[in-house]
C-alpha cells in the first residue's frame, strides 16, 4: 500500500501544486480513517490477486486446448458449471451467513458463539454436500443423456461428482476467512490457488509424462480445490482458535432462517444471469447471442471494482451492525459507494462514447450491438451509484427482503425479455436487463436508507443527497 502511495506522489509532483495538494488529501484520509484505509487496502489487494488468478486460469485454459484442444476445454467447461450449480445447492447460503455471523458475534464480544456457529454450519454442510455428491454420481447418465445430449459425458460427471464436498467447504471457509477480513487468504484460496495447483499438474503431465487426457483436466482441477480447502483450513483453524468471550447456543432453525434466503437469493441471481442468454437462443439467431454474450461480459468489466471493495466492506457492515454503530455503518457504506462509483465511472464513460470501437475488436459483426451494450452501461452506471447495497441487506438481517426483491426482479426479467427479445433481439433483452438491475437498486438503495436513516446513493458533485466526509 506504501509503495502504491509513493508511486502516485511521484507522478504527481511535477504537475503543480493541485497535485500536491490531492495526493496529501488522500494520505491524510487514508491515515485518519482506519476504516477507509481498510476499505482501499482490502480492495487493493483483492482486485490485484482476483486479476492474477485470471492470469492463472487464462493459462490453465490455454495449455489445455494447446494439448487437447477446445472440445476438452468444452468438457470441462461444462463440468465445472455443473459443480458449481451443485456446490451453490450444497452451501445452503451458510458461506454467506458464516460472513455475517463470524464477523457479528466477534464485534459483540461473542467469539465462541461465532466458533459454534461455524462449526455447527459445518455439520450442516457435511452430509448434505455428500448427499448431493453421490446423487450426482448416479444422475450422470441422465445429464449426459437427457440435459445436454451428450452420453460421453457420463464418465467426467461421475469423476466431477468427487469435487462437490471440497469445493463446497472451500467456499464455506474462505468466506469465514474474509469474515476475519483476511482479505489475501479469503482471494488466495478462493480464485487463485485451485487453478495454480491445476495449471501445475497438467502441465507437468503434459511436459514430462506425455501423459495427455481430458479426464486429467478434471483430476486435476479436483486436486486443485482440495490442496486450497487444506490450506484454507489450516489458516481458518488460527483465525478460530484466537476467538474468545461468550458462548451462546444458536439453534440449527435460526441459522437456516438466515442462509436460506441467501440461498434462495444466489440461485435466483444465478437464474436471472443466464436468461437473456437462453431465451435469445430460443427466440434468436446464434450470432445475436454471441454478439449480446461479448456486450454482457463488456459491461460486467466494471463490477470488478464493485466485487473488489465488498470483499472488504461487507464484513465491517456485520461488524458495524453486531455493534449497533448505525452512524458508523453509513459512514462507511457512504465511503465504499463512492469508490465503486468513481473506479467504475471512467470503463463506463469509455462504453457509452466509443461502444462501436470497442466492439469491433472482436470482429465487424459485433458493432451491430452497439446500442445494447450502451443500455446494458446505463444499467451498471445506477448499479454502481448504489454501491453495496445488497450486502448491506445481508449483513442487517434483511436477508428475506433482499430475497423477495431479487424473485420480483428474476419475474419482471423473465418477463421482460419474452416480450422484448422476440421484437428487438439483442437490444430487448439489454432492456429488460438493464431495466431489472435498475429495480433491484432503487428498491434496495431505498431500504437501505430507511436502515441507515441516510441516503447511500451517490450522485457526483450533489453533496446535499450525500452526506458524508470528504471535505
Amino acid at each position: 500500500m506504501r509503495m502504491f502511495q509513493e508511486g502516485i506522489e511521484i507522478l504527481i509532483r511535477n504537475r503543480g501544486s493541485s497535485g500536491t495538494k490531492i495526493i496529501e488529501k488522500i494520505k491524510t484520509k487514508l491515515s485518519g480513517d482506519i476504516h477507509f484505509k481498510e476499505l482501499v487496502q482490502g480492495g487493493l489487494t483483492f482486485l490485484i490477486l482476483r486479476i492474477l488468478g485470471m492470469g492463472v486460469a487464462y493459462a490453465f485454459t490455454l495449455t489445455v486446448t494447446r494439448n487437447l484442444g477446445a472440445s476438452a476445454w468444452g468438457i470441462f467447461a461444462l463440468n465445472f458449471t455443473v459443480l458449481q450449480i451443485t456446490s451453490v445447492i450444497g452451501r445452503l447460503g451458510l458461506d454467506t451467513a458464516l460472513l455475517r455471523f463470524i464477523a457479528e458475534y466477534n464485534a459483540q464480544g461473542k467469539g465462541k458463539t461465532a466458533k459454534y456457529v461455524y462449526f455447527k454450519s459445518i455439520s450442516l454442510v457435511i452430509p448434505f454436500s455428500l448427499t448431493l455428491s453421490v446423487t450426482l454420481y448416479f444422475l450422470a447418465p441422465i445429464l449426459a443423456e437427457s440435459v445436454f445430449n451428450k452420453k460421453y459425458l457420463n464418465p467426467y460427471i461421475r469423476l466431477m461428482a468427487f469435487g462437490v464436498l471440497p469445493f463446497t467447504l472451500l467456499f464455506i471457509n474462505s468466506e469465514s476467512l474474509r469474515a476475519f477480513k483476511k482479505i489475501k487468504e479469503y482471494t488466495t484460496f478462493q480464485n487463485l490457488f485451485p487453478f495454480l495447483v491445476a495449471l501445475f499438474v497438467v502441465w507437468t503431465s503434459f511436459t514430462f509424462l506425455n501423459f495427455k487426457k481430458t479426464e486429467l483436466v478434471l483430476i486435476a482441477f479436483i486436486l486443485g480445490i482440495v490442496t486450497s480447502l487444506i490450506f484454507s483450513s489450516v489458516f481458518l483453524w488460527k483465525e478460530l482458535k484466537k476467538l474468545s468471550g461468550k458462548k451462546e447456543n444458536i439453534n440449527i432453525r435460526y441459522i437456516l432462517s438466515v442462509s436460506f434466503p441467501m440461498l434462495m437469493s444466489s440461485s435466483l441471481a444465478f437464474i436471472m444471469a443466464w436468461t437473456d442468454t437462453i431465451m435469445l437462443g430460443i427466440f434468436r439467431t446464434e450470432e445475436e447471442v454471441g454478439i449480446y454474450n461479448v456486450a454482457v461480459r463488456l459491461s460486467m468489466i466494471t463490477s470488478f471494482t464493485l466485487v473488489a471493495i465488498n470483499s472488504i466492506a461487507a464484513p465491517k457492515f456485520a461488524e458495524f451492525w453486531g455493534k449497533k454503530d448505525i452512524k458508523g455503518l453509513a459512514r462507511v457504506a457512504q465511503q465504499s459507494t463512492k469508490l465503486i462509483f468513481w473506479t467504475s465511472f471512467p470503463v463506463l464513460l469509455i462504453f457509452l462514447i466509443f461502444p462501436k470501437p470497442i466492439l469491433y475488436i472482436f470482429g465487424e459483426e459485433f458493432k451491430t450491438g452497439a446500442l445494447a451494450l450502451m443500455i446494458l452501461t446505463i444499467g451498471q452506471f445506477v448499479n454502481a451509484a448504489a454501491g453495496s447495497v445488497g450486502y448491506i441487506l445481508q449483513m442487517t438481517g434483511h436477508q428475506k427482503f433482499h430475497q423477495n426483491v431479487v424473485l420480483i426482479g428474476t419475474l419482471l426479467n423473465i418477463l421482460l425479455n419474452w416480450m422484448l427479445i422476440p421484437a428487438y433481439g439483442i437490444v430487448g433483452a439489454a432492456i429488460a436487463s438493464a431495466i431489472s438491475m435498475i429495480f433491484w437498486n432503487i428498491v434496495f438503495s431505498v431500504k437501505v436508507a430507511s436502515i441507515l436513516n441516510k441516503s447511500i446513493f451517490y450522485i457526483p458533485f450533489y453533496r446535499e443527497k450525500f452526506d458524508d466526509q470528504y471535505s
